[in-house]
């Protein structure tokens, strides 16, 4: 059942979604659109999988929207990553990077705890 208190996780990845969506607005504007898509895609799912998770039916439902939330954002920072060492696109700044990495972070240690109680 959903908990409506706040949640760091939930907070930070809707936060990080509605910065990916700006980032993707940049690329669409130099005409990257496939790659806008893949960052657009990936780097709002975490939120949307975070966000799911909370109302999982059972602990191992949990861990497993959980770790589709993981490897959303192993994805995205992969992209990111492209962008970054790429001459020919547009580089993510240092916010959404750092945001990202903490999200990972945060997921993991979720992914973790979640498995040992």
């Amino acid at each position: 059942m959903r908990n409506d208190r706040e949640n760091i996780i939930v907070n930070k990845t809707f936060e990080f979604a509605l910065h990916i969506i700006e980032f993707s607005e940049s690329l669409y504007k130099i005409n990257k659109y496939s790659l806008a898509n893949q960052i657009f895609k990936s780097g709002t799912s975490i939120g949307a999988n975070v966000r799911e998770a909370q109302n999982a039916e059972s602990k191992a439902d949990f861990i497993h929207k959980i770790k589709i939330a993981a490897k959303e954002a192993d994805e995205t920072e992969y992209w990111l990553l492209l962008c970054l060492q790429s001459e020919y696109l547009n580089s993510p700044d240092e916010k959404l990077l750092s945001s990202l990495k903490e999200i990972i972070l945060i997921i993991n240690k979720i992914i973790s705890t979640s498995k040992f109680k």
